[in-house]
């Protein structure tokens, strides 16, 4: 058995799953055409794009209990912003960053 508050068994054994599993959930978990995490939502629509998926970026008691301490970087690119707004509006495209592609694709093996 594991106990949540072990970062050496979330690097161990569930680093590459929970990362996979969170990049797939932000970018494919809908309510209805946008995203189901409300966070994303909100960065989204304002122009940003998903960069970077924090393994134990958030090691407090609540960030353990809510994500499994990964904490997610959304980037907010002077040049890119209106063009990713319109691109999430419009076409319900999720403006990403290729580490977090890799995530996605990279699934790992049980």
């Amino acid at each position: 058995m594991f106990r949540l508050d072990d970062p050496t068994v979330y690097k161990d054994d569930l680093n590459p799953l929970l990362m996979h599993l969170c990049a797939f959930y932000l970018l494919n978990a809908k309510r209805g055409d946008e995203p189901r995490d409300p966070v994303a939502r909100f960065h989204l629509r304002n122009g940003a794009s998903l960069e970077r998926i924090n393994w134990l970026g958030d090691r407090s008691d609540k960030g353990f209990r809510e994500s499994a301490g990964l904490l997610v970087n959304y980037l907010y690119d002077r040049k890119a912003v209106a063009r990713n707004h319109e691109l999430y509006v419009n076409d319900n495209e999720i403006a990403h960053s290729s580490a977090v592609e890799q995530l996605v694709k990279k699934r790992p093996k049980l």
